[in-house]
């Protein structure tokens, strides 16, 4: 069909389609708010005014209510769900999603939809009008004729009678008996029983029609006749419950049913409603900020290319008279104690910005200032505390800067922080994804200028024309994103302290850290990495042993063969394509029952150790510094955490003996010592804070084990009569709670029934109901305003709290609970760092190595090591006062592991 001169459009029939769209059903605003069927049905909507410029398009739902079916058999649609709530919450959006695009809503109580296509695709044929109904219900197959045809969007597949004829083996007329016969288990419409598509197209070619069924019944043999003639005295109403009321009274005449112009006002206020962000950018509009503030018009920077003394000096006399700059290095790699300086850049005004080549040196390159002489007189200025440096990741550009005897200070901004601060979760912190997000510019991406894959090339090989305008560009957006940012930053006073004292301190703290390194002794390391090998491979002969055959403990598929296969172990879960899982959870719990799942997990984490620690951590020493330099990162996690890489310093297993040797190998340098400070149960104190109970508060402050005080309540016993094995399962509820842990996972991870779990955890809420009204109210807080806050303010933003998706909703609940614990306990240790960094900086004696988790790392002469200790613990103890005592332990050894 060409271009039809009505398209009808089953809009219930895609209300549902477009929901259970899988990738449509992951949709949803920051708030919670589902968005993918409006999105799906509005989308299906324009692709067809595009392919159907000249058609009269309609839209037509089924209106709320029972409808007359209903009165005809009152079972109608009995077994048929009532509507999922993150669909109903949809319903209107999709409405003024229809009508803004101009389309015509029609929906009549008292019949459904199919009937009111029915009757308009009736009308319109019989004047000869041609009509296409757009529906995947194969119930409308019975209104084609030669001016009427079905589209299903899609499958984006037409149906006219021959199609139906194709698809169901009868011909339209046919498609009312042909569902009668068969019944609808959806809409709860008797058939005849065992009677399926093929036996219905059977009987209705054999004889025609329903009539000519019916007056053969005694004819048609076996179980199926019998059931026909059983069922003979309701064929009648499942006939009627199925056919389409073409001829039923229209409130509103096609004719009068006009597709309208869209409103671009409508549509704006949808799209900025739901967030989609694709539909305003193609309308031209402004993407709507976390702030509410449109996003300006992206104005192109005017550029220059630095080569001649000239133009240079013209730049510095524009930064020696601004009130600060934004800058940026370019170098050969992203490694910061490897990169060589390729070129600078700087803006001072948005919109104009230069860049400074050093040492491109690819054949044909252009002759350029010297490095040195650039450094030189960029020194006075980069080194002057008092001159504001606006960056995108700064800690990079110093720790580069500091290898060419630059020390970079009044690291004011960092729009990376920046963001980050305002919504640690609400995209990736990198300057493209923030410059598309609030300036609505998608900057020249280093692939572009570079290159991908094997072929990229070092920043020193692209060629000046390109890098040029690459490099400004950078220094240009990372300005105009600090303006931007800064106007969200300045609104809240609370996050604005939050970057101003803690993350951009900190700045600088980290890049020292990754500078001074960590010294590894690379042979125990390779001692390490040779006894790991021959103890997997002991795992390995004992695991062959024990399976009756060779396999690859690395596997998943071998390894279900022989776990369910060869050794029938039960099948506790499935993958997604339903095959039996051999994930971690999953073998720990076989391991409580079979020797070989746990020599499977013993493999896979030795392998982990050594492929990650000793195999990896030699070969990561630097040749000069002779130490290996971990980089810390601010923006990633989402708490506020500091994370690591290269190595990843956080994740050093600690309970295994295995991990406790490989930091035998953090080594202290001839004289020194190793000396490490950690933060007593912090995130149990912070609770004790935030809950202001009074049994937990008095705890701490007495000096109690919290653990031995809990296991004494739950267990009711004296406190001095507490075993083991009780102070065990004690703790497992003190920290469980804190995470969110339920009975059921509680009972699991201490082995008891779940009821005891239960028991357990009413117990500890009858001991501290401060906790568990804190539980409530914060609960309570993060549905209202969407975030939780740490002690200091800094905002833990939760999408799926008011999530339609019980799941999501539920997990967003337990990171509730914890989140402000652990947000503050990472703000906590990034304030003991900045005052301990303040205190000993400068100081050859002491240099602070490590951060990990609630620990900081040091490496000190052995005659400061006492004065250093007993300092260190005092700055971390009393950098906040809180309503519990604070309490560090701090131990010292020849390596890390001694010190613990």
């Amino acid at each position: 069909m060409d271009q039809p001169q009505h398209i009808l459009i089953d809009g219930s029939s895609y209300l549902y389609r477009a929901f259970y769209v899988p990738q449509l059903k992951r949709m949803q605003t920051k708030d919670g708010q589902p968005t993918g069927a409006v999105f799906g049905i509005m989308n299906m909507i324009k692709s067809l005014m595009l392919e159907y410029p000249n058609s009269n398009i309609v839209a037509i739902f089924d209106a709320k209510g029972k409808n007359f079916r209903h009165e005809m058999y009152s079972d109608y649609k009995a077994n048929r769900p009532s509507m999922p709530d993150e669909l109903r919450s949809q319903v209107e959006f999709v409405h003024r999603g229809v009508k803004a695009l101009g389309i015509p809503l029609v929906a009549t109580p008292g019949v459904e939809a199919d009937d009111v296509i029915g009757a308009y695709a009736k009308h319109a044929s019989s004047q000869g009008q041609s009509v296409l109904v757009a529906s995947g219900d194969k119930d409308l197959a019975q209104i084609v004729n030669d001016k009427v045809s079905l589209i299903d969007t899609m499958k984006k597949v037409i149906m006219d009678e021959a199609g139906v004829v194709s698809k169901f083996g009868v011909r339209p007329d046919q498609i009312i008996d042909y569902l009668a016969l068969m019944g609808d288990t959806s809409d709860n419409i008797p058939g005849v029983p065992k009677v399926g598509p093929k036996t219905a197209v059977k009987w209705l070619l054999e004889y025609g029609s329903l009539d000519g069924v019916v007056e053969n019944a005694d004819k048609i043999g076996g179980k199926v006749g019998e059931n026909l003639r059983d069922f003979l005295p309701q064929l009648p109403l499942s006939k009627d419950l199925v056919t389409i009321r073409c001829d039923m009274d229209l409130e509103v005449p096609l004719a009068e049913l006009r597709q309208e112009e869209p409103s671009r006002e409508d549509l704006i206020d949808i799209y900025q409603a739901l967030q989609f962000k694709k539909w305003l950018a193609e309308m031209g509009e402004a993407v709507t900020s976390s702030s509410d503030q449109p996003v300006p018009e992206y104005v192109p920077g005017q550029y220059d290319l630095v080569l001649d003394k000239v133009s240079f000096s013209g730049w510095l006399e524009q930064l020696v008279a601004s009130e600060g700059f934004a800058f940026d290095t370019e170098t050969t790699s992203v490694n910061a104690q490897e990169a060589e300086l390729v070129g600078v850049s700087f803006s001072v005004e948005s919109g104009f910005a230069a860049y400074v080549p050093v040492a491109h040196t690819y054949m044909g390159a252009p002759s350029q200032l010297d490095r040195d002489y650039v450094l030189q007189a960029l020194k006075p200025l980069l080194e002057d505390p008092q001159l504001p440096k606006i960056g995108q990741n700064l800690k990079y550009d110093m720790s580069v800067l500091a290898n060419y005897g630059v020390k970079l200070k009044g690291v004011a901004f960092d729009t990376m922080l920046e963001s980050y601060v305002i919504d640690s979760v609400a995209s990736r912190h990198s300057m493209d994804v923030l410059s598309e997000k609030h300036l609505g510019h998608t900057p020249v991406p280093f692939s572009e200028v570079a290159g991908k894959g094997k072929s990229q090339l070092t920043f020193d090989q692209v060629d000046l024309d390109r890098a040029g305008h690459y490099a400004a560009e950078d220094a240009d957006v990372t300005l105009r994103l600090h303006h931007r940012l800064m106007q969200q930053l300045t609104a809240s006073p609370a996050l604005h302290r939050i970057f101003n004292t803690i993350e951009m301190p900190l700045v600088s703290v980290l890049s020292r850290i990754e500078d001074v390194g960590v010294l590894i002794d690379d042979n125990m390391l390779l001692q390490q990495s040779q006894e790991l090998a021959m103890t997997m491979q002991k795992a390995e002969q004992t695991a062959y042993e024990l399976a009756g055959g060779e396999f690859n403990l690395a596997s998943p598929k071998q390894i279900q063969e022989v776990l369910y296969d060869r050794l029938g172990l039960p099948v506790l879960k499935k993958t997604p394509k339903g095959a039996p899982s051999t994930a971690e959870d999953v073998l720990q719990e076989l391991a409580i029952e079979h020797e070989l799942p746990r020599l499977i997990l013993e493999h896979r984490s030795l392998g982990k150790l050594k492929s990650t620690y000793t195999d990896k951590l030699p070969v990561m020493i630097n040749s000069k510094t002779g130490r290996v330099h971990t980089s810390y990162h601010q923006a990633v996690a989402a708490t506020g955490r500091l994370s690591s890489s290269d190595p990843n310093l956080q994740n050093i297993p600690i309970r295994t003996a295995q991990g406790r040797r490989i930091r035998e190998a953090f080594i202290a340098e001839p004289g020194s010592r190793v000396l490490a400070a950690d933060y007593s149960q912090i995130e149990l104190r912070i609770m004790a804070h935030l809950s202001a109970d009074d049994t937990l508060v008095n705890a701490f402050k007495n000096g109690l084990d919290i653990h031995r005080a809990t296991a004494a309540e739950i267990f009711d016993v004296p406190l001095d009569e507490v075993l083991d094995e009780q102070r065990r399962h004690a703790k497992a509820v003190n920290f469980g709670l804190i995470y969110g842990m339920s009975a059921f996972g509680l009972s699991k991870q201490i082995n008891v029934e779940r009821k005891q779990a239960q028991n357990y955890i009413d117990a500890y809420f009858a001991r501290y109901p401060g906790v568990k009204d804190y539980m409530e109210h914060t609960r309570e807080f993060a549905r209202d305003n969407g975030f939780v806050e740490t002690v200091f303010g800094r905002r833990l933003y939760l999408p799926d709290i008011n999530s339609k998706n019980h799941n999501m909703r539920q997990y967003a609940e337990r990171t509730a609970i914890n989140a402000p614990m652990q947000g503050t306990a990472a703000d906590i240790i990034k304030m003991a760092m900045i005052e301990v960094d303040r205190t000993f900086h400068g100081r050859p004696d002491v240099k602070m190595i490590m951060q990990v988790h609630d620990e900081l790392v040091f490496e000190v002469k052995e005659e400061e090591l006492d004065s250093v200790s007993a300092n260190v613990c005092q700055i971390m103890e009393g950098v906040v006062n809180l309503d519990v005592p604070l309490v560090v332990e701090a131990g010292s050894g020849i390596n890390w592991a001694k010190a613990h």
